[in-house]
């Protein structure tokens, strides 16, 4: 009697919460930058968003100059203390591009397309960065340092050579 009743009540509460459960959309989720670059970029890295460039290194071609599709690595920094990952979806100059992130200043746990963010590095070479803030609409004034691009090739795989011959086939 005891197993009747409590699979009764399991069968309710189940019941019950398929009816009030709603399936969340992919806009009312809350995306870490880190889940929404690999799943945008397809780079399969895990981890926090500042380990991104050492577990690149030697699986991923990496470099500093932005290409659409690739990943900024943001350096921890002051209240960033995991660092930041970002998907490069447009590069306007050599200096500024745009990019598609989530998790980021006010929009915490949102997705931002096409923000702007400009190299302000005295090499020219991405290692330091502004990125727009909306609120004064403008690049914000802190510089955020950066690892540089991680780009969606991995290393070492295979490609297909052109001039291998294939044999045993119809002539």
């Amino acid at each position: 009697m005891l197993k009747r009743l409590t699979a009764g009540l399991v069968a309710a509460t189940l019941g019950l919460t398929a009816l009030v459960s709603v399936p969340a959309t992919a806009k009312e989720l809350y995306w870490q930058c880190v889940t929404f670059a690999r799943l945008t970029s397809g780079i399969e890295i895990r981890g926090d968003a500042w380990t991104w460039w050492q577990s690149a290194q030697g699986a991923w071609r990496t470099g500093g100059a932005p290409e659409v599709g690739a990943v900024l690595v943001f350096r921890p920094t002051g209240r960033m203390t995991r660092g930041h990952v970002a998907v490069v979806s447009e590069r306007l100059t050599d200096r500024v591009i745009r990019i598609t992130h989530a998790n980021w200043g006010g929009s915490r746990g949102k997705i931002e397309e096409n923000v702007t963010v400009a190299d302000v590095s005295a090499g020219n070479d991405w290692s330091a960065v502004k990125v727009w803030y909306a609120p004064i609409q403008d690049l914000g004034s802190t510089v955020y340092p950066t690892y540089g691009f991680i780009y969606a090739e991995r290393l070492g795989e295979p490609t297909l050579n052109a001039s291998v011959r294939v044999t045993g086939g119809q002539p």
